[in-house]
């Protein structure tokens, strides 16, 4: 078996959705581990799970408790009828035990949804989706690889759907059933080995609390391409709650259908101070078949159609390259 080959497959397909026309790849593209999610879907009859298991240590030094926060984290995605288009469901389920240093505060449990909705996310615009415009220079190692101001330019996908918040939620007192989130992902390839990718949303649409949330994450690929490590941070502005997050950590590629990753974060004030760890994995069940199209019907120049006369203009170039090379 060429594993040298392997290698190169497993370091494109890391950042496939980067690299590549089609939603679909051969390896699992996850929007694990962190918060910020890739512009790209999971391609058409491929279905995900991705979950993680966190632990908080929550105080405020405002309200007077301490508290400690276990639960778990899951998105279960699905592509639907195109390559662009996903339907995606996102929970996070926690335990909150509270303990007040005051003795007019009163200790207890809170457990709920903190996280709870589904959606459905297109991309509409990819950079890359012409193949003929980025291929690699074949003569050129510094090209592939350096930066460019055209790397900049990112793939977008636009999110629509909803929150729910069912029963009496402690961390959503007052909350309607239903309330309406919308967002903005992109994500560019600055180089290789580093992804960029940005989120904007405006979440719980129709309560008395809305929320702009807001995500920037880096992804760097080591040489040994399963491994990749990643810096985000994570903005949440509004009358209920606003803070500033930051979370770094790493991802594992067991296969081409399984991811584990790990990593911790933090706050960057007291009322409330949040640090926390988070372990988790991705798993995916490829029913992808790729769509057949012939010959006839392709698009010249994209292992279709061969041009006419492109033979005879390739010869004539050739045939002037020789005439003007002089033999010392």
């Amino acid at each position: 078996m060429d594993f040298s080959f392997v290698r190169k497959a497993l370091f494109l397909s890391l950042f496939a959705p980067t690299l590549l026309s089609a939603q679909y790849t051969d390896v699992i593209n996850s929007n694990r581990p962190g918060r910020a999610v890739s512009a790209y879907a999971v391609g058409k009859n491929v279905a995900q799970v991705e979950m993680g298991l966190l632990y908080e240590q929550r105080n405020d030094s405002e309200q007077n408790f301490d508290s400690n926060i276990f639960g778990t984290d899951i998105a279960l995605r699905y592509g639907l009828l195109f390559e662009e288009l996903e339907i995606v469901y996102e929970g996070s389920f926690i335990s909150q035990n509270v303990d007040y240093s005051s003795p007019l505060g009163t200790d207890g449990r809170r457990t709920d949804f903190s996280r709870n909705r589904v959606g459905l996310k297109y991309l509409v615009f990819d950079p890359f989706k012409n193949p003929e415009k980025n291929k690699p220079n074949l003569y050129s190692w510094r090209a592939n690889n350096v930066f460019q101001l055209k790397n900049l330019i990112p793939a977008v996908s636009l999110y629509g759907g909803a929150t729910f918040t069912v029963g009496d939620n402690p961390f959503y007192v007052g909350d309607p059933v239903v309330a309406y989130r919308g967002a903005v992902a992109t994500q560019s390839r600055l180089s290789p080995r580093f992804v960029l990718i940005s989120n904007i949303a405006y979440d719980r649409i129709g309560t008395d609390f809305p929320e702009w949330r807001y995500a920037l994450s880096v992804t760097h690929a080591f040489k040994n391409p399963k491994w990749s490590v990643f810096l985000e941070g994570q903005g949440i502005n509004s009358d209920r709650y606003s803070d500033i997050l930051a979370r770094t950590g790493l991802a594992y590629l067991f296969s081409e259908n399984f991811q584990a990753d790990f990593h911790v974060g933090s706050n960057f004030k007291s009322a409330p101070s949040r640090m926390f760890a988070v372990a988790g994995f991705s798993y995916r069940l490829d029913f992808h078949k790729d769509k057949l199209i012939p010959i006839d019907e392709q698009s010249g120049g994209q292992n279709g159609k061969i041009k006419k006369n492109s033979n005879k203009k390739k010869s004539k170039k050739r045939d002037k390259k020789n005439k003007d090379d002089i033999d010392f």
